[in-house]
């Protein structure tokens, strides 16, 4: 059975895993207020924001007839955690500054919700589940925060770092799915799919491909 695979989301590091796993997603870039609510916790919030983003993708689908075909709508949403901080991404030098200031030498952990949404005959299966990844930060120099920083990447992902980029020389040690910290665990989603009656393999065609 071949499905089609959507990504609700912009990021291309989760775009780049899934290809680099022979899936051949179609990103859709939801539009969605990530705001938290007061006092939401950062497993609800992550998973809530997952759900909003697969919602958003599917009305906008529908309306112009793109899930007519067997499908599976994937969204997620990526958070760091550290000494009970919330952190999304930094946006400006000068918070990615401060971000990494806080997290040098310390523990951080990085929560992804996932949801996912399978489309058969109209009708939707969906399941939500939070995978959490604990992740341990060289202490660096300042010198090497401000380097780090120049590059222009911590500024615009999730946490402020990455491991599959200029930020990988900084992650001493990984508990948990390494995917995880690039925003989406491919065993939690091979799972959740197998749990709505999707294969790996129905994601990847007759004939998957690497790259």
């Amino acid at each position: 059975m071949g499905v089609q695979l959507v990504l609700a989301s912009s990021s291309p590091a989760r775009l780049a895993t899934l290809r680099g796993a022979g899936a051949r997603p179609v990103p859709v870039v939801p539009d969605v207020d990530e705001t938290a609510a007061l006092g939401e916790s950062i497993g609800h919030l992550t998973a809530r924001l997952a759900q909003q983003k697969c919602r958003c993708v599917i009305d906008a689908l529908n309306e112009e007839h793109r899930l007519d075909v067997p499908s599976v709508v994937l969204g997620c949403d990526t958070l760091l955690e550290t000494e009970g901080h919330i952190y999304g991404k930094p946006g400006t030098p000068e918070a990615a500054i401060v971000r990494w200031y806080r997290m040098r030498g310390r523990q951080g952990i990085i929560h992804t919700g996932h949801h996912v949404v399978v489309v058969r005959d109209g009708t939707l299966h969906e399941m939500t589940r939070v995978a959490t990844t604990v992740v341990t930060f060289a202490d660096l120099s300042d010198a090497e925060i401000a380097r780090y920083v120049a590059t222009g990447e911590p500024q615009v992902v999730a946490g402020g770092f990455t491991i599959d980029g200029f930020g990988g020389p900084f992650i001493t040690r990984i508990e948990g799915d390494p995917h995880n910290v690039v925003g989406i665990s491919l065993p939690l989603v091979r799972q959740m799919l197998l749990d709505l009656g999707v294969g790996w393999f129905d994601l990847l065609g007759d004939h998957p491909q690497k790259g």
